[in-house]
């Protein structure tokens, strides 16, 4: 890598490098094709996995500990968001046992992605610095925000898909459904039923491919963003003015973007959960 020759001759990396050394991954071997299955991001699974537990384990907790008195601080918390998720279900999914499934994994999505988001507030070298000086190794590379991956937000979104087929099918059965592939949305005209079906299939994808992608667009920027806001930081060795100026944007820029940050981190949580109740509510209605 030029990083690497930048390194060695006793130069730190340019910028360019830097933003691209915090974008790739740790990988299990390097990617030899457009299209390599067998290439895994270990980085956004460790994390997403670690992530996903720990939400779990607050879950739990709460559970565990609730008591029909005056709440806690923690307890009242949790319950404010269990009534919000779960009234948010109800006006979406209104078949009563699947809400049983359906508001308790609304609920889980909501948490998980909001953890998940939420790694973007930890300084961007930090993570990566700890992990080099543990494996020993100057140019290791670490990513900790799992939803700045577009695999991690497309698998989340292509299983609300299959979720979907299963409730398709659950409800409709399978005939039903079937029959509601050829004759949706134009009528129940055979001579309708290729564009019927072709028009499903491309609501599908469609609604697949959006959901993870703006979770994916809006954690990928953000990301972004706060690695150029860094850039800034490094700036304080320049000559003149010019350093001491661009540490003062880093450091203004900073806070106004992390306090900003903290309503996208939520609101994407929020909106992928969402997206999760309006899919699976329309799988319960026929057309």
């Amino acid at each position: 890598m030029a990083a690497e020759g930048h390194a060695a001759a006793g130069h730190g990396p340019s910028a360019g490098e830097y933003i691209i050394h915090h974008l790739t991954h740790n990988q299990n071997h390097k990617q030899s094709a457009i299209v390599d299955f067998s290439v895994f991001n270990l980085d956004s699974i460790f994390f997403a996995v670690l992530l996903g537990i720990v939400g779990s384990f607050l879950l739990w907790k709460a559970a565990s500990k609730a008591t029909s008195g005056v709440p806690g601080r923690f307890q009242a918390a949790v319950e404010l968001l269990v009534e919000m998720v779960d009234s948010q279900a109800k006006g979406i999914v209104h078949n009563a046992t699947s809400r049983k499934l359906v508001a308790p994994l609304a609920l889980t999505v909501f948490v998980w992605i909001f953890l998940m988001n939420s790694m973007d507030f930890l300084p961007v070298d930090l993570l990566p610095l700890i992990f080099q000086k543990i494996t020993g190794h100057e140019h290791a590379y670490l990513r900790v925000v799992p939803t700045a991956d577009l695999s991690v937000t497309m698998g989340l979104s292509v299983s609300v898909l299959l979720i979907c087929l299963f409730y398709n099918v659950k409800i409709k059965g399978l005939g039903g459904w079937i029959h509601e592939l050829f004759a949706a949305p134009f009528g129940d005209k055979v001579f309708l039923y290729p564009i019927n079906f072709l028009m499903q299939m491309i609501e599908f994808v469609a609604k697949t491919v959006s959901h993870g992608m703006r979770l994916f667009g809006n954690m990928y920027a953000g990301e972004l963003i706060f690695m150029l806001i860094a850039l800034m930081g490094g700036a304080v060795a320049a000559g003149g003015l010019t350093g001491p100026a661009l540490f003062l944007g880093h450091i203004v820029a900073g806070t106004v973007w992390a306090i900003f940050h903290i309503l996208i981190v939520a609101l994407q949580a929020f909106v992928f959960m969402m997206l999760t109740l309006v899919y699976l509510g329309q799988a319960h209605d026929a057309h």
